[in-house]
């Protein structure tokens, strides 16, 4: 079954580099976050979790990708919070580690935003990243 994009999303380098700290999840999420795939999750797709990776694209060489699915993969790593589930692709899981998945309204555009301490430098659009 072929996946299905559900959404477009930013990218965002952390100014201030954060201390390592041991975390539960390789991902985090935001309450905006939770709330906004809770609702895409129940009422767009039968597909019950969310699987995010990377891609080469763009002028700076990687791209998030975010697609439905309802299988987790082999070497995927599942992330449960506040009753979401998202599965981070095998290929993705050292450049996500200590991100935080965030979901923000402006009056012209709604969007992911991930916040990655990981990321050496992005675009000028804000849409592909390098580490």
């Amino acid at each position: 079954m072929a996946a299905r994009s559900a959404v477009g999303a930013a990218v965002r380098a952390v100014n201030k580099p954060r201390k390592f700290a041991a975390r539960k999840a390789a991902i985090t999420l935001t309450p905006a976050a939770v709330e906004k795939l809770k609702s895409l999750l129940t009422s767009e797709t039968d597909d019950s979790a969310l699987k995010i990776g990377v891609k080469q694209k763009g002028c700076n060489g990687l791209t998030y990708t975010l697609d439905y699915t309802k299988e987790k993969g082999k070497f995927d790593e599942e992330v449960l919070q506040d009753g979401v589930k998202i599965y981070i692709d095998s290929k993705a899981q050292l450049s996500l580690l200590g991100t935080e998945m965030d979901y923000v309204e402006h009056k012209l555009a709604s969007e992911f935003v991930f916040n990655n301490p990981n990321i050496k430098g992005i675009c000028g659009c804000g849409e592909s990243f390098h580490v």
